[in-house]
């Protein structure tokens, strides 16, 4: 018997990772409800656009059958990502492979999350449901939401990224902030509003890096630019201050006080910004483990957080759906299955941790520009050898 068979499975988190679950699991047969805490489909996706790579993301959505409408969605304009200085002087152009071996095309994440909704039974969706707990109740996990509601399930994967209430059934770990913090903004009617911004992203992708600092920036399919400002802070006082920063002429004055030595250039992405979000990075142990639990596990962001700085956070959220699947679709129990995927999991996380914090030092160090700028450099040359040869 299937380790899924006659089993009521629980997803929580509506996110990439929990939907590419679900339908894997549906393809297979299995009894899935993702429950997740926005109030609707319609409520907006933020975010900058998400690499999927070849034997990860990719991977998942052609077990899933849904590249041809990957396809269909990706943007292969953002085909290039620039590296400046803090003054905007341009150091290096970083072409993505969007095609052949080793590709990583971009799509937006509305887009992502719309091809696999609608690859899902319908009502597989159980809208504006916030867990609020969960505990084992004799071999079943009771689930209790925001409101009242509850639910009883066989299984439940916790999908809900780095703050998951559904961690706590399975490890009293949780994630460390990691030093960095990211603030970020969305520039609407780019083109017209920070012009000379506009003409220095080139219609793709940026990172600036210099002082222990960086900002990013993407155009978004609507001429917006989505921008993210990352900062070294120990305390709270730059957060406090900016979330007091009620106009633009504060906001302009809170970059220029926590961004030493940065142009003038990027002051319009603070005086123009819609609104600015402050985002602290977490990351979780690389050598984390935990003791499987027979109906309860987790994926993404909920089992392995990390900072963005390989872009690795949904592609492996992605193969986790894909390995997780697998497991249940075969001959066993539940419970064997988990900690098949568990084991599999914590060996892939390990190296993929410790080389994402290598990376987030690098971004961050004195010397960033040389060293990131030589990353890149060294990517080119990696993909260029094989083709000469």
């Amino acid at each position: 018997m299937r380790a899924i068979e006659g089993k009521k499975i629980a997803v929580v988190g509506g996110g990439p990772g929990g939907l590419t679950l679900a339908r894997l699991l549906q393809i297979g047969g299995a009894d899935v409800a993702v429950y997740e805490r926005d109030q609707s489909r319609e409520a907006r996706v933020q975010g900058s656009a998400l690499d999927l790579h070849e034997d990860s993301g990719l991977a998942a959505l052609e077990a899933a059958g849904l590249m041809e409408a990957f396809w269909a969605n990706h943007r292969a304009d953002l085909d290039r990502l620039r590296l400046t200085d803090q003054h905007g002087r341009i150091l290096h152009d970083h072409e993505r492979k969007m095609s052949g071996a080793g590709k990583r095309p971009e799509i937006e994440r509305g887009p992502l999350r719309d091809l696999l909704l609608d690859s899902l039974r319908p009502e597989t969706v159980h809208w504006d449901r916030k867990l609020e707990s969960a505990e084992t109740v004799g071999d079943k996990v009771a689930l209790r939401f925001a409101g009242g509601e509850s639910v009883l399930v066989d299984v439940a994967i916790g999908c809900d990224g780095a703050n998951s209430r559904l961690r706590a059934a399975v490890t009293p770990v949780a994630p460390e902030y990691v030093g960095v913090s990211l603030v970020e903004g969305v520039v609407g009617a780019a083109k017209e509003a920070v012009p000379e911004l506009w003409e220095l992203l080139g219609g793709a992708a940026l990172i600036a890096l210099g002082n222990e600092r960086t900002i990013g920036m993407g155009t978004k399919p609507d001429g917006s630019i989505l921008f993210y400002a990352g900062l070294k802070t120990a305390d709270a006082e730059g957060r406090q201050r900016l979330e007091a920063a009620d106009d633009a002429d504060k906001r302009v004055a809170w970059f220029h006080a926590n961004f030493e030595g940065w142009s003038a250039l990027w002051e319009p992405l603070f005086a123009k910004a819609k609104s600015v979000v402050w985002r602290p990075l977490l990351v979780c142990p690389e050598d984390q483990h935990w003791e499987p639990k027979p109906n309860v596990t987790l994926i993404g962001d909920a089992a392995h957080v990390m900072p963005p700085y390989a872009g690795e956070g949904v592609n492996m959220a992605m193969l986790d759906a894909l390995v997780l699947s697998r497991e249940l679709l075969q001959e066993g129990d539940a419970g064997s299955a988990i900690a098949r995927y568990e084991a599999e999991m914590f060996e892939r996380m390990r190296d993929m941790t410790s080389d994402t914090m290598t990376n987030t030092e690098m971004f961050y160090s004195t010397d960033a520009a040389d060293r990131v700028v030589g990353l890149f450099r060294s990517f080119a040359g990696a993909a260029a050898g094989p083709s000469a040869a």
